[in-house]
């Protein structure tokens, strides 16, 4: 029995182990935390197993499994928005678009998926010479659409992640306030009203959609495609 209970405490994390965990990923709402396996210790494994179990939209980062945080309408807008995106990068042969299940790998423990990305064709060609279920490849611009439970920290991680991987371009929309940051580097950013108008710069060139097209199209089936 003592043996026992000197191992206890290296192998059982407290509450507040857990809990720092949380905030340590930006303070993720606990109820989109697996708790099997305990979080800290998920590995790429467990991932694989969430996946094939039915737990589709679940991330790893930092040994834990994240649930991504996604409605339906949310779904919609970014469903719309890869729409337009795939439209402009196939007539101009540019690369893929990814929609929210296209997860890549950006580090052993850290596996992401936006809600849209874009990857470079030739990126996208030496990436997929893997047989890896999960492409070793960061997306050169990444989208996110905010749903409720999303939190600030949690949005700021996910940059970071992005941004450290290699990414250049990215657009947090919120659909509820119409409004969008645009990200060129964690730290620089530039905050969009309805009027405004995702611009591609030099990662999409020529590709531009305003946030008040992109959320009246979102709204009526009528006017949802061109």
């Amino acid at each position: 029995m003592t043996a026992l209970l000197d191992t206890q405490p290296a192998t059982i994390p407290t509450m507040a182990d857990a809990l720092a965990r949380l905030h340590a990923l930006g303070d993720v709402p606990p109820e989109r935390v697996l708790m099997r396996p305990l979080p800290g210790t998920a590995t790429f494994a467990d991932l694989e197993a969430a996946h094939a179990s039915g737990c589709k939209l679940v991330e790893l980062v930092d040994g834990v499994l994240v649930e991504k945080a996604m409605g339906t309408r949310e779904s919609f807008l970014a469903t719309l928005l890869a729409h337009f995106l795939v439209a402009h990068v196939l007539e101009r042969r540019l690369g893929v678009i990814l929609g929210g299940d296209g997860f890549v790998r950006l580090g052993d423990d850290l596996v992401r998926a936006p809600d849209v990305s874009f990857i470079p064709w030739q990126r996208w060609q030496r990436a997929t010479q893997s047989a890896e279920n999960y492409l070793r490849v960061y997306p050169d611009l990444m989208v996110e659409v905010l749903s409720p439970s999303n939190t600030r920290g949690e949005i700021d991680r996910k940059l970071r992640d992005f941004f450290t991987s290699g990414t250049r371009l990215a657009w947090i929309i919120d659909p509820r306030t119409q409004t969008a940051r645009v990200q060129t580097s964690v730290d620089a950013f530039l905050t969009l009203d309805a009027d405004g108008t995702l611009d591609g710069g030099d990662v999409l060139r020529g590709f531009a959609l305003t946030l008040a097209e992109l959320c009246r199209r979102s709204k009526s089936p009528q006017e949802a495609l061109p």
